[in-house]
C-alpha cells in the first residue's frame, strides 16, 4: 500500500488496518518514496536453547564468565 503524508494524517484507520493484514505501507512525500512502514510479526524465532551462553558455567570452558560475555557482545567499533 502507497500513502502519502496527507493520507497519514486522515486514513490512519486504513493504513493500520492495511498493518492488520500483513501489508508494507510505502510513505510518499511528494511523490518520492520516504519510508516504508512494516508490520510486527507477532512470531519469533527466537529459541533460548540456541543462545550460546545457555547453560554454560564458569567451570565448564575455564574461562571466567566477564571473559565469556566480552567475546559474545564483541568490541563497539
Amino acid at each position: 500500500m502507497d500513502a502519502s503524508v496527507v493520507d497519514l494524517r486522515y486514513k490512519m484507520k486504513d493504513i493500520l488496518k492495511a498493518l492488520d493484514r500483513n501489508e508494507s505501507v510505502t510513505i510518499l512525500y511528494h511523490g518520492k518514496k520516504k519510508g516504508v512502514i512494516t508490520p510486527v510479526s507477532s512470531k519469533k524465532d527466537i529459541s533460548i536453547y540456541r543462545h550460546p551462553f545457555f547453560g554454560m558455567t564458569g567451570d565448564d570452558s575455564g574461562k571466567s564468565v566477564e571473559t565469556t560475555m566480552e567475546e559474545l557482545r564483541g568490541s563497539r567499533y
